[in-house]
Formats: structure tokens, C-alpha cells, sequence
């Protein structure tokens, strides 16, 4: 046979994270056997599942394992596995490059701290690229179950800028991963006591068994070997037998995480239909949260026989993707595939009484641990707020867990629930006021809040992209409804007094003739011009239609190349204000004035203007006109 060898070169983001291994960026070097192993099992779960639907391609092979061996002298540690292997375009695929969009976030969010930094290379889980963190050389062989002996494949680096490839003869299927030790490592890890601690820690619930070489009376490894984990599927124990240790290994192990899940949820269901979850929410959000296809969520096991990874998010939604854990059911077929998955009865109740677990962990969190519950919200309050858009069956669970900014202590921490606004709100109100802008800054100084903040009436203070989407879908919270002091009139209800009302009439009489100035001067760049009841200090502000989208997250989506059906302002003024008196005066430089207004009332809202250039040149004419 030919062996076809060559050297390519790594993609620059390699280099830079193979940088970081070499220099044991990890405070806690152990990490890669986890690693190395949770690959191998993945590998072995696949072939598991193709062997499904093609029995042969474990080809009198069917006891799946995972072999940790070393070579004191050699100064060689091996990990093996029997599982689905590789063929060469998968081996540059999987290992010669890293496809995945966070590995950039990844490498800008690193801080100079090796501590901190140390954890969030644990959390983007590089997988097979930790073996750098120990050895300065590796060499990785693999043949593809199903595939001929000449097919193998054979991979090798010493970390720097390039590896080569090359084609050899494997007479077994399955990958082999030999780590040659740096001198300063060998003492630590060619140890089979140590090897053998660190996957008890790390490894112990991986559910096929990790096999290592029996030690003799010297203390040397011997022919036979032994499986060193419990090789059990832990979320098949019952919860009285797990330790909270145990239930924390088997989070970093299912989850690729570094660090420790902030709650988890264990339940059996049993009767009519029967199946296991074991659901966790981790304590820090992944790298790949905001990617359309995320790496690790929930795993989909039949009868303790891994079937897919939830990356379609058939089993939870969108808006709890950060849930991470294990499903088990008794009921699906084993040859159960995505397309079965859609519109699946079994599949379908699994998935409500998942998202009812998850929201109740999470209402328990609120209840009895706030701060912890403060500690998820900082996390994944952004992705939590999609739900009502989502599951419009679990709405109202879900808006009791958000949390928002508010008026009430003016400043940029969600922590307040729309229980809380309710408990506050003011005797004869019966709305739920919030406003949306694309800062918190620009949501707090809006001049829309100003009468509500004379009234002592609380705002919601709301400057993530996704609150428009969320009050979209949210219209009400026990019989209250959303309302933004931004859109539509301002409806105070029983909060207004008899005599205040009719002050406004009257002042809305005094101002017929310079709104209508305004209007004519304006022309068809507004909808309307009206006297304003929101108003105290400003001279005027821009309000949108009930319906209409914020200007703010108008100007992403056109950025983004969507089309944005066009909407008119409407024009509030504020006849009291000195700049609308002296405006009313105006007769020459009167259409001028009634411009800036308009241009200062959009820019205030966060909008763009049109044309820049111009509100410039009125402002300077403005100006000068003033000086002389």
C-alpha cells in the first residue's frame, strides 16, 4: 500500500489556543484525561447508534470500552478507544481546524488572569487540544468503523504551526491518542494510581467502562486489564444513593464545564409512559449561547443507549438552552431518528414535563434563594425572556421569573419582578408601565418618563434588543396590562384628577394654533402634532403608534438588511417650555425651529436622523442667528 503523508498548516486560531496549552493556561492540569475521555466516549456512543441501523460496523467488536494505558519509559500516555474512528476528511475536519464561531468570543474574552482564564478554557471544552497542556508531542491514529485496514489514518504535532497527515495500515476500527510527556509531567502523570484517581474524580459515571492494566506486586502494570470506573448510568440510581459530589462530576462530564452547576433536577416518571431526566443549570452561560447550534445540551438516551444530542431543541425549546443533563426513556424506539423525534406523542410529553421541571427549579430558586436566583438572571435572564414568545403555554410561569431595571431604584440591575411592580404600584393604577431604548442610560433619562416620575408612578427600564420582542408577546401579567409611556396616548386612568384633566383641555385649546403651525411647518415627516401630557421639562418628544417598533431596533434591522415598514412620528410638544414660547414668536426661521425640535425629540428617543448634515447646518444658523 501507498502511504500518501503530508503537512498542513494550522488556522491562525489554533495556533493561538495550542499557545495557551503549551503554557498550562489550566490551573488544573488534569482536566485533559476528562477531556480526552469524553471524547473517546462520544466516539463510542456514535458507532452505538449507527450500529442501529448497520449492525456490521462493529464487526465482531461490540464491547465497547475506553483503554488508559502508559509507558514510564517512553514517557508515553495513551488513551484508546473501539469506538466510531475517524476517516481523513474528518480528522482535518475535527481536528485540523475548529469550526466553531465562539472560538473567536473565546480568545477576546481571555483576560491575562491564568486563574480566570483557566476556567474559561475548561467552559469552551477544547476538547482534544488539552492534551497539549502535558505533552509536547501527539499522535493521533484512527480508522473509521466499516472502513478497511489500508483507510487508517495517522495525525501528528508537536503544538507549533503545522501537522502532518498521513495514510498507514490500522487492522482495528476506533481512535488512539498517544501524548508524548513533557520531561517536568511524567512524574505526575505516568502513575497508574494517579491515572486512576483522576478518572474516579473526572470519569467515574461515563456509561461504558474505562479500562487500565492491572497492577502486579511490584507495582508495574501487567497483561490483564480492569474496568476502573463504575461504567453505570448515574441518572438511572436512585437520588438517595448520589452524592451532591457525584451529581457536580457527572455535570462537568455531560456538559464539557469546568465548573459547577448552580441546581439540577432529578425525577423518574413512571406509569403509562416512563422515562428519566436528570436536568442541570449550569452556574456560568457557555461560550456558544447566542450560536443556532450549540455543542452540548440535553442528550437523548433510549434504554441507557445514547441517540442524539438536543442541538434541533425538540426536547426543550429555544429560550432553555442553557439546560444542560440526560433524558432516558423506556418508550422510544432505538431506532429513533430527528425526523420520528417531530410531532412524537412520547417526545411531546416529555418535553412539557421537562420545561415544567426546569421553570419550578427555577420559581424555587427565586423563592428560597435570591441571590442565587440574581446569579442565573445575570446569566441567562436575556435568553429567559424569549419564553413568552415561545411557550405560550407556560407564559405566565415564566413572567413571574423575569426580572427587570425599574424606576424604582434607577439603576442598571434586573431585579425586579413584575410581582414586586405590582405590590408597588399606585392605588387607582391599573397598568404595568415600561419603556424600551437601546441603552439603560437612554431608557432612564427619556423625557416620556417625566410626568410618571413627578407622579411617583414606577417604570420599567427596559435596554436589551430582546424586550421588544418580549412585550410583543407579553400584554399582560394577572390582569394587568403592559404599557409603554413611549407609544400610544398616556392613559393614567383613576391616577389622573378631574382637575388636572381639565387643565389639559385648557392648555390644549391655548396651543391649536402653533400646533397647527408646527404641523404645516413639519409637513408628512409626522403623523400628528399634539400637546403633550408626559411632558414637564422637555420641550417636546416623539411618541409611535401602539403597534409601531421602537426607532432603535428599526435601525438594526435595516443595518441588518431587513425591510422596515416605514412609520411616522408623532410630534408631543410642551407649550410651557421657554423654547416653545420664544418658537411661537418666530415667523421667518419658524419652519427651522420646528426641524431642530423634531430632530432633538428623535435623537432622544435613539433614533437616526435622516439627514444628519442638515439638522447641523440649522443648529449653527440657529445659533448664530442668537448671538448677533
Amino acid at each position: 500500500m501507498t502511504t500518501h503523508k503530508e503537512t498542513l498548516q494550522f488556522q491562525t486560531e489554533i495556533k493561538q489556543l495550542l499557545h495557551l496549552m503549551i503554557h498550562s493556561l489550566y490551573s488544573n492540569k488534569e482536566i485533559f484525561l476528562r477531556e480526552l475521555i469524553s471524547n473517546a466516549s462520544d466516539a463510542c456512543d456514535k458507532l452505538r447508534f449507527e450500529a442501529l441501523a448497520d449492525p456490521s460496523l462493529m464487526a465482531g467488536d461490540s464491547e465497547l470500552n475506553v483503554k488508559v494505558d502508559f509507558n514510564a519509559e517512553n514517557g508515553t500516555l495513551t488513551v484508546r478507544d473501539n469506538g466510531i474512528g475517524m476517516n481523513r476528511d474528518e480528522v482535518i475536519a475535527n481536528i485540523g481546524t475548529i469550526a466553531k464561531s465562539g472560538t473567536r468570543e473565546f480568545f477576546e474574552r481571555l483576560s491575562g488572569d491564568q486563574s480566570k482564564d483557566a476556567k474559561l478554557i475548561g467552559q469552551f471544552g477544547v476538547g482534544f487540544y488539552s492534551a497539549f497542556i502535558v505533552a509536547d508531542r501527539v499522535t493521533l491514529s484512527t480508522r473509521r468503523a466499516g472502513m478497511e485496514a489500508e483507510h487508517g489514518v495517522r495525525w501528528e504535532s508537536e503544538g507549533t504551526g503545522a501537522y502532518t497527515l498521513e495514510t498507514v495500515n490500522l487492522p482495528e476500527r476506533g481512535t488512539e491518542i498517544v501524548l508524548h510527556l513533557r520531561e517536568e509531567e511524567r512524574r505526575d502523570f505516568l502513575n497508574a494510581w494517579r491515572l486512576r484517581s483522576i478518572i474516579n474524580k473526572y470519569s467515574d459515571h461515563v456509561p461504558l467502562p474505562i479500562l487500565m492494566r492491572k497492577t502486579g506486586e511490584n507495582q508495574q502494570p501487567g497483561d490483564t486489564w480492569e474496568t476502573v470506573n463504575k461504567a453505570s448510568a448515574l441518572w438511572q440510581r436512585a437520588k438517595s444513593e448520589i452524592s451532591d459530589a457525584e451529581y457536580k462530576e457527572f455535570y462537568q462530564y455531560v456538559s464539557h464545564d469546568y465548573g459547577e452547576p448552580l441546581a439540577w433536577t432529578h425525577n423518574r416518571v413512571e406509569g403509562r409512559l416512563e422515562y428519566t431526566s436528570l436536568l442541570y443549570i449550569p452556574g456560568k452561560a457557555p461560550f456558544d449561547l447566542w450560536e443556532p447550534n450549540q455543542s452540548h445540551g440535553i442528550k437523548l438516551y433510549v434504554q441507557r443507549v445514547f441517540i442524539m444530542d438536543d442541538t434541533e431543541h425538540q426536547i426543550l425549546p429555544r429560550y432553555l438552552r442553557f439546560v444542560r443533563g440526560v433524558m432516558d426513556s423506556s418508550d422510544l424506539p432505538l431506532n429513533v431518528s430527528r425526523e420520528i423525534l417531530q410531532g412524537n406523542r412520547i417526545i411531546d410529553q416529555m418535553r412539557a414535563g421537562s420545561i415544567k421541571r426546569v421553570l419550578g427549579l427555577l420559581e424555587e430558586m427565586a423563592d428560597k434563594e435570591p441571590e442565587k436566583y440574581q446569579n442565573f438572571w445575570n446569566e441567562f435572564g436575556r435568553v429567559l425572556k424569549e419564553g413568552p414568545g415561545e411557550d405560550f403555554a407556560n407564559r405566565e410561569q415564566i413572567a413571574k421569573l423575569l426580572r427587570f431595571a425599574s424606576t424604582h431604584s434607577d439603576n442598571e440591575i434586573q431585579n425586579v419582578s413584575l410581582t414586586d411592580y405590582i405590590g408597588r404600584m399606585r392605588e387607582g393604577q391599573d397598568k404595568i408601565y415600561y419603556i424600551t431604548a437601546d441603552t439603560f442610560i437612554a431608557a432612564k433619562n427619556s423625557p416620556q418618563l417625566e410626568l410618571l416620575r413627578k407622579k411617583g408612578i414606577e417604570v420599567l427600564l427596559l435596554s436589551d434588543r430582546v424586550d421588544e420582542w418580549l412585550t410583543s408577546h407579553l400584554q399582560e401579567f394577572e390582569g394587568k396590562a403592559l404599557a409603554s409611556v413611549a407609544k400610544g396616548t398616556l392613559d393614567l386612568g383613576s391616577i389622573e384628577t378631574e382637575e388636572e384633566r381639565k387643565s389639559q383641555e385648557e392648555i390644549e385649546k391655548t396651543a391649536e394654533g402653533l400646533v397647527e403651525r408646527i404641523k404645516n411647518a413639519l409637513g408628512d415627516r409626522v403623523e400628528a402634532v399634539r400637546v403633550s401630557h408626559r411632558l414637564t421639562s422637555s420641550p417636546a418628544c416623539i411618541v409611535l403608534g401602539e403597534r409601531d417598533m421602537a426607532l432603535y431596533m428599526q435601525q438594526l434591522l435595516k443595518q441588518a438588511g431587513h425591510e422596515v415598514p416605514s412609520t411616522k412620528p408623532t410630534l408631543e410638544i410642551n407649550p410651557s417650555h421657554p423654547i416653545l414660547a420664544r418658537i411661537a414668536k418666530e415667523d421667518a426661521r419658524f419652519a427651522e425651529w420646528s426641524s431642530l425640535l423634531l430632530d432633538q425629540a428623535i435623537l432622544a428617543e435613539g433614533g437616526q436622523l435622516e439627514d444628519p448634515a442638515g439638522f447641523v447646518a440649522r443648529l449653527n444658523q440657529l445659533m448664530l442667528a442668537l448671538a448677533s
